[in-house]
C-alpha cells in the first residue's frame, strides 16, 4: 500500500476566479498548497491534478508534478478518480485529498490519516475534524458540523448546528476539516454513485457515502487549517505569513 497526495484545482471559481494562480506572499497559493503537502512523512507521490494549463504550467514551473484531467468533472471527488486512474495506482493504496486552498493544513494530521489504513483494512475513507464551542461559528452555514458514534463513525454531517442542545448545557460541536482519505477502490465507486437527496439537500458531497451505507472513520484533532475561499481569506493567509517571516 502507498499514499498519493492529489491537490484537485481549477482555475474557475464563482467566488474566487483563479484562485490557485493568486499571489499569496510571494508565491501562488497552489504552490504554497503543494510545499505544505511536501512536508507530510510517508508520501509515495504529490500531484495537483487540474484541467487548466495554466495551473499544470505554473505547478511545473515551481518543480512540482501535474496531471491534465477533463474539465467538466462534478467534484473533486471525481477529479482525484480520474488521476487515480491515470496514475494506475492499486485498488489498495490511499489517495488523501489534500483542498487546493488550503496552505496551512497541518500535514502531521494527513500522515496520520494514512496510517489509519495501513491498521484497519476494512477501513474506505477517514476524515479530520476539530471540537468547537463557538456558537456563531456552529450557526455558520458555511462551516459544515458532524456528529459521530462512540466508534468515531460518521453519522451525519450538516450545515446546521448539529446536535442540538435542548436543556441548555455548554454545547459543543466538531467542525469538519475538509481533508479526505480514500482507498482507491472506494473512490472509483464512489464516483459512480448518483448523488442522493441529503447531499443535494446540503450540497455536501461526502453525504454520497452515507447515504449507500458507507463508513467514513472522523478523527478529532486538535489541529486546524485556513481556507481561501475569498480574496478576503487571501488577505488573512498573507498576513499570518507576513507575521511568520513567509
Amino acid at each position: 500500500m502507498k499514499t498519493i497526495a492529489l491537490i484537485p484545482a481549477r482555475y474557475g471559481s464563482s467566488r474566487f476566479p483563479g484562485k490557485p494562480l493568486a499571489d499569496l506572499h510571494g508565491k501562488p497559493l497552489i504552490q504554497r498548497v503543494y510545499e505544505q503537502a511536501r512536508k507530510v512523512s510517508g508520501l509515495a507521490a504529490i500531484y495537483v491534478a487540474t484541467d487548466d494549463e495554466r495551473i499544470r504550467d505554473c505547478v511545473l514551473g515551481f518543480g512540482g508534478q501535474a496531471l491534465m484531467t477533463r474539465s467538466d468533472h462534478p467534484s473533486g471527488s471525481d477529479r482525484l478518480a480520474e488521476a487515480a486512474s491515470l496514475l494506475g495506482l492499486n485498488p489498495l493504496d490511499v489517495v488523501v485529498n489534500v483542498q487546493g486552498d488550503q496552505p496551512l493544513f497541518p500535514p502531521h494530521l494527513v500522515t496520520y490519516l494514512a496510517g489509519l489504513f495501513e491498521k484497519d483494512c476494512s477501513l474506505v475513507m477517514a476524515t479530520p475534524a476539530r471540537r468547537v464551542t463557538d456558537t456563531a461559528q456552529a450557526a455558520d452555514p458555511n462551516v459544515v458540523k458532524v456528529v459521530m458514534d462512540h466508534r468515531g463513525l460518521a453519522l451525519y454531517f450538516s450545515r446546521s448546528p448539529i446536535p442540538y442542545f435542548r436543556d441548555g448545557e455548554r454545547p459543543y460541536f466538531f467542525r469538519h476539516i475538509g481533508i479526505y482519505a480514500y482507498r482507491v477502490d472506494f473512490l472509483r465507486t464512489f464516483v459512480t454513485l448518483p448523488p442522493g437527496r441529503l447531499e443535494q439537500a446540503e450540497k455536501l458531497e461526502q453525504l454520497r457515502a452515507l447515504e449507500y451505507g458507507f463508513p467514513i472513520r472522523v478523527v478529532e484533532t486538535n489541529g486546524d487549517t485556513l481556507e481561501v475561499d475569498t480574496p478576503e481569506d487571501l488577505a488573512r493567509a498573507a498576513a499570518y505569513f507576513r507575521e511568520r517571516g513567509g
